[in-house]
This record gives structure tokens, C-alpha cells and sequence, in this order.
């Protein structure tokens, strides 16, 4: 069968204005002049905690990066995913997802360093306007370092911690452009959501149709602390009844007041919201964390590949951090309580060399 050349989609334009600044990142150098390039000057940057709000590119540089360059002196920008498209607002958006690895040789936000390659997951999102990024939102899965340099100090995961691949289908830096599914792709992420959100004020398990919206094999990849997860089983064991369990008037998405970005490009679909989830900590179960009865809101930033109607693999990063600030908890400080014996300072670079 003849293939017919694609043509290449109503917002690649986006992705070629995203290119120098990440090609930038491959180079491991922030001095390299793309920030400025394609950051407009007031751009404002949400990153995860505790970097947390800055505005425009030479902030980015010197809070985002510098600390993890120096952290990591030879950094790789990992993509798996990049989709480009509009929201329902109009508003142009590219999201991009991956890990930053490299050798980790001196303190990131004081995660002590290991010596050995480590990776972090980052999920970032881009609202580009003439030509320029105007708004970027960011969370770096820091708690994932932590874990691998042996100093995560809160509950353990109940799903598996890994190192997150990429798409099974290997196309998330190319999806199909030409339109063809992004509509439909798009219709049944919201569609889930929706029925999701239903339990349990209305109703069981049974009423969010699980088995309609997501694919038997499903994979779903959540951030470190909560973990992966095989299978509706999986997802419902490791991730959703605990998390239901302890948030049950949890509001997001399609449903609340805080406003969500969907956008999709072919089988994938991306959402971003700063925050766009909240809810009430009214019961047990979820991280360990007490029933408070304190209200929360939290920064869900997603991807979801869609494979013949169904949700094949969901990739899922929260700022967790973020989520313990607002209860009062602390995890960097209580991370440093716990390392307190490690010896602390970088290790020499390269490791090893004479």
C-alpha cells in the first residue's frame, strides 16, 4: 500500500517556534540565546514547587536551569511527547514531555547528589501568542529524584516507580497531523473526565463506564509518590480508590471552577490547568496523608493516547510538593531532617576521573 505523505498540520507552526529554544536545552547550555529568542520579556513562568512563579526568560534561566545544570553538568533534554494545538478558549499551546538525565554530581534543591546518571520527568506547557511564548507552566517531579538518591521522607508509593517510557507506538514527537482523529481523540478525554467526575456523588463505581473510555491494557503513569499502574484493576487499586477514598468532592477538568486547556493533535491529547483541580481532604488513605478537612487545589498537567476509540496510556504529572505545602507539610525540610548523617557537598565531575 502506498503511504500518502501527510501534510504537516495546522500548527506546526508552533513547534518550529518551540525548536531553538529546545534545541537550546539538548545543548545543556541556558546562556545559548534561546530563551530570549522565543520568550516574549514578560512571559510569566509557573513552575512546580518550590521554584515556583517568575517572569520572563533571564528568571527562567536563573532559577529553572542554572540550579539544574549545576546539578547536572551534562544534562540531556529527553522529549517523548510534543503536541501542538488550540484550546477551546482559541489560545495556541504546545506541551511537551520527557526527562532531564545526566549525572547527578551536586544538590538539587537540596536532593543530595548520587554520583550515578539520574532522571527527573518534567511535564511543560507553552501558550504561545505572535510568535513568542507568553505563559509557560512546568512541574519537574522532583519527588522522583529524591527517590532515587535514596531520600524520599513521606509514604511509599503504592504503584510501581520507574522510569516512565515514552509512547508504545513511538510517535509522540510526530503524531498524525492531518487531522484525522484529533476531534474524536479529543471527544473521548472529555467524555471520561465527565463520567468520572460523576462518582461518587451519584452514584458507584458502575456509573463512571470505565470499561467504555479506557483500553484493557491500559498503562497509566502517574507522578512519583503515587506511581505506575497496569490496568483498570491497576489504576482503580494503586491510584483511584485511595485517591477517591480521601477526596471524594474532588472537582476538575470538566466539572469546578477552575478553568481547564484541552488541546489534541491526532491520538493525543494534552490538558493544563494552573491549578485546575480542587478538593477536600475529608478522608484516609491517599500518601498517608490525614483527613484534614482541608480544602486543596492542585496542578494536574496530562497527556493521554488514544488507540481506536480508547484510552490506551495516560501520562500524569501533580505537584505534589505542592499539594503537602497547602497541608501544612513540608517535604524538602523534613527531607533534610531525614538526610541529616549523608555527607553533604558535590561530587567531583566527571566521577571518577583522575
Amino acid at each position: 500500500m502506498v503511504k500518502v505523505p501527510r501534510d504537516m498540520g495546522q500548527f506546526a507552526h508552533l513547534k518550529q517556534i518551540m525548536g531553538p529554544f529546545l534545541a537550546g536545552l539538548d545543548l545543556g547550555d541556558p546562556q545559548s540565546g534561546a530563551f530570549g529568542a522565543v520568550f516574549a520579556p514578560e512571559a510569566m513562568i509557573r513552575m512546580s514547587h518550590p521554584i515556583g512563579t517568575l517572569q520572563g526568560p533571564k528568571a527562567l534561566q536563573e532559577k529553572g536551569f542554572a540550579p539544574l545544570l549545576q546539578a547536572f553538568p551534562d544534562v540531556e533534554r529527553r522529549n517523548l511527547i510534543l503536541v501542538a494545538g488550540q484550546d477551546e478558549a482559541g489560545a495556541e499551546w504546545v506541551g511537551c514531555a520527557g526527562h532531564y538525565l545526566g549525572t547527578f554530581v551536586a544538590p538539587f534543591h537540596d536532593v543530595p547528589p548520587t554520583g550515578h546518571v539520574a532522571h527527573m520527568r518534567f511535564h511543560e506547557f507553552y501558550r504561545i501568542e505572535a510568535g513568542r511564548i507568553i505563559e509557560m507552566q512546568a512541574i519537574w517531579d522532583l519527588p522522583e529524584l529524591m527517590m532515587q538518591a535514596g531520600a524520599w521522607p513521606m509514604a511509599p508509593s503504592l504503584g510501581r516507580e520507574l522510569f516512565v517510557p515514552g509512547p508504545m507506538t513511538q510517535d509522540g514527537l510526530d503524531p498524525d497531523r492531518d487531522g484525522t482523529n484529533t476531534e474524536a481523540s479529543k471527544a473521548v478525554v472529555i467524555d471520561m473526565l465527565t463520567q468520572l467526575s460523576r462518582h461518587p456523588s451519584e452514584g458507584g463505581p458502575e456509573i463512571m463506564r470505565a470499561e467504555e473510555f479506557w483500553h484493557p491494557k491500559m498503562n497509566w503513569y502517574g507522578p512519583a509518590g503515587i506511581g505506575t499502574a497496569r490496568g483498570i484493576a491497576g489504576f482503580r487499586n494503586w491510584h483511584q480508590i485511595p485517591f477517591l477514598n480521601a477526596l471524594p468532592d474532588r472537582r476538575g477538568g470538566t466539572s469546578g471552577d477552575l478553568p481547564s486547556s484541552f488541546f489534541a493533535e491526532g491520538d493525543y491529547v494534552a490538558v493544563t490547568g494552573w491549578p485546575n483541580m480542587q478538593m477536600t481532604a475529608t478522608g484516609d488513605g491517599w500518601m498517608g496523608i490525614a483527613p484534614s478537612g482541608q480544602p486543596l487545589t492542585m496542578r494536574s498537567l496530562d497527556f493521554w493516547r488514544v488507540d481506536g476509540g480508547k484510552i490506551r496510556e495516560n501520562w500524569v504529572l501533580v505537584d505534589l510538593l505542592d499539594v503537602y505545602r497547602q497541608l501544612g507539610v513540608d517535604v524538602l525540610a523534613r527531607m533534610r531532617e531525614f538526610n541529616k548523617a549523608r555527607v553533604p557537598g558535590s561530587v567531583p565531575f566527571p566521577v571518577g576521573a583522575p
